[in-house]
């Protein structure tokens, strides 16, 4: 870590260099052109050649120790503005591997904890007015569970695991569909020809080394004097809690089909 810092903080200091480096031709060329000496100094003004005789300043061969051409204003501001700019980039890549250091060492330091799971779990509520003969579980478009009783084994199981498993950091979407058989006796038997089904989705965010628990609650809404095929409802509720390195290390829950065992 300390050596990629050093190695970006030398690139920094060169590209720093090059800039006063290319700003001292720009200097020597501010200097006031009184500081030469006249042409018209060499010889007396009665013996000076005329204008048109004298050699072109550009067929004067240059020596390798000659000073390089002086550079204008206007191309020396260009210039500095995009060495400035790679400065910029250069700090700005420093910056972001200073924060990609720190997620790595936080990560290292918290026992190798990254990612992002989630816990999927349904939980019935409602009375033994209904039944429950069905459950379609889907996330993110894959089905999760699928299984269908007629025995009422679901509808005893007062909770059932959906799915457990390493989920990408970001939003994500649950689907649920839950099918009712009404269930009664004596005076209610009228109630086992009834059947209901409720929908509900459900988005939340997975977070980056966090662990979320979504629950969808079956529950019936209202009171006596609601219709009953108004009842069945569906309420979630979510708990974020802090990876552990037991978590990290759990498989992921396969996609359950059929009747629940």
């Amino acid at each position: 870590m300390q050596r990629t810092a050093t190695l970006l903080g030398a690139a920094v200091t060169l590209t720093l260099a090059s800039v006063l480096a290319f700003a001292q031709p720009a200097a020597d060329a501010g200097a006031p052109a009184s500081s030469a000496a006249p042409a018209s100094s060499a010889a007396p003004a009665s013996s000076a050649a005329p204008a048109s005789s004298a050699a072109p300043a550009a067929a004067v061969p240059s020596t390798p120790g000659s000073a390089a051409p002086a550079v204008d204003g206007p191309t020396y501001a260009v210039r500095l503005r995009g060495l400035e700019s790679r400065v910029d980039e250069l700090k700005e890549q420093i910056r972001r591997s200073h924060t990609r250091l720190a997620i790595v060492a936080d990560t290292i330091t918290s026992g190798g904890v990254a990612g992002s799971r989630s816990d999927v779990q349904l939980v019935n509520e409602m009375s033994g007015a209904f039944k429950l003969v069905k459950t379609l579980v889907i996330l993110d478009g894959a089905v999760q569970y699928n299984a269908s009783d007629e025995s009422g084994a679901m509808a005893d199981k007062k909770e059932i695991a959906i799915f457990s498993g390493s989920v990408n950091p970001g939003d994500h979407t649950l689907s649920v569909v839950l099918n009712f058989q009404g269930h009664g006796f004596g005076l209610f038997t009228y109630l086992r020809g009834y059947k209901f089904e409720v929908k509900s989705s459900h988005s939340f965010t997975a977070l980056e080394g966090k662990n979320v628990l979504v629950t969808a609650v079956a529950h019936e809404k209202g009171g006596v004097t609601t219709p009953l095929e108004q009842r069945p409802s569906i309420e979630w509720r979510e708990k974020v809690t802090t990876l552990t390195p037991a978590q990290v290390g759990r498989g992921t829950t396969p996609p359950q089909t059929g009747a629940p065992k």
